[in-house]
């Protein structure tokens, strides 16, 4: 592994985010070698010792995988009522985190690593990273439903503002849903629909930032692709060897302007 910056190191082995991480290191409570650690210096995290108070830090080799959620699994590493869980499903499943959590009744895409830091980041709304899903629903006539998806709908003082919205209809009476959002509130599609008199039926994520589900089975996993593993570093301006990037615009407040919402 090469050299790195130690708060990156930290939040990618998973023991804080990257600004937790600094705060531990400038309270001084990380040590690399036995030594007090400086915030903003370099470790290779294969070769030198790193500790967080008196517990050694271990480093994981870095992992992505995609995996098909199949429905009544549940997004978590330990389940309480003994159900199965999406960690089940992997082999060698340890410092695995999930990156969006998907509800026991939802299916689709789910994407895991090892990367701490990544997955703060690609979770974080401020890099409104899109997310599509395809929804089987009832309740209203698909014209109705296409009307009214151009409403404004708030749930818990906030706009859901999805960026593409499609309806098309299904069989008996039932129409079907095409939306992409930018932000990963809990339950957030569910509840969007609910509030414009819709029932959920059948609720599936398609894709993730760069990463489409495509035609993996349900209860299957695969690696990223080397494309992919870059696309999702990028959008949320890491590199995967430890250096961050976009520093200047990030400073600055400036955000990318928002993709135009469409409604078909």
């Amino acid at each position: 592994m090469s050299e790195m910056r130690l708060q990156r190191a930290l939040a990618r082995a998973g023991v804080a985010s990257r600004r937790a991480a600094e705060k531990l290191i400038e309270d001084g409570q990380v040590k690399v070698d036995g030594k007090p650690a400086i915030l903003g210096m370099k470790v290779d995290p294969d070769r030198q010792r790193i500790t967080v108070g008196r517990k050694p830090v271990q480093t994981q080799a870095r992992r992505w995988l995609a995996f098909h959620k199949p429905l009544g699994v549940v997004t978590t590493a330990n389940d309480e009522e003994g159900r199965r869980t999406v960690l089940d499903f992997i082999p060698n499943p340890a410092a695995l985190t999930y990156v969006g959590r998907l509800d026991v009744m939802t299916t689709g895409l789910l994407i895991l690593t090892t990367d701490g830091e990544a997955v703060h980041r690609l979770t974080h709304p401020r890099y409104r990273i899109p997310r599509r899903y395809t929804a089987l629903v009832h309740g209203r006539p698909t014209a109705e439903i296409a009307a009214v998806a151009r409403e404004r709908v708030v749930i818990d003082g906030r706009p859901v503002v999805p960026t593409e919205v499609r309806v098309r209809p299904g069989k008996d009476g039932r129409s079907i849903l095409d939306l992409t959002l930018e932000e990963g509130r809990n339950r957030i599609v569910r509840r969007w629909c609910e509030a414009m008199g819709l029932k959920v039926e059948r609720l599936a994520r398609l894709s993730y930032g760069p990463v489409r589900l495509g035609d993996l089975a349900p209860g299957r996993y695969r690696p990223l692709t080397p494309r992919e593993e870059a696309a999702l570093y990028k959008s949320v301006h890491l590199d995967p060897d430890g250096t961050e990037t976009g520093t200047a615009a990030r400073a600055s407040g400036k955000r990318t302007s928002r993709a135009s919402r469409t409604i078909k």
